[in-house]
């Protein structure tokens, strides 16, 4: 027997039809918006004192302390207070 792939569209589109709810909507167009998501300004401060204080928390060969990134993480974001 041949082999068959679907993509989801294409099976939810034959699902409907199959159950006879209504007309398939079949969309091979990609979205419009490829635009990535604009950074925050909170985002961006968080970014740079994260970096600033990383180094704190990591060993001499650049690995993380124990529980050091989730240290690292709650430092940057008091920084910001």
């Amino acid at each position: 027997m041949a082999e068959v792939t679907l993509t989801l569209e294409e099976y939810e589109a034959l699902r409907e039809m199959a159950m006879g709810n209504s007309v398939p909507s079949i969309s091979s167009e990609e979205p419009t918006s490829t635009k990535p998501r604009k950074a925050s300004a909170y985002s961006k401060k968080y970014g740079k004192a994260f970096k600033r204080i990383s180094p704190q928390f990591k060993k001499k060969n650049g690995e993380w302390k124990v529980n050091g990134f989730r240290n690292a993480v709650r430092a940057a974001h008091r920084s910001l207070r």
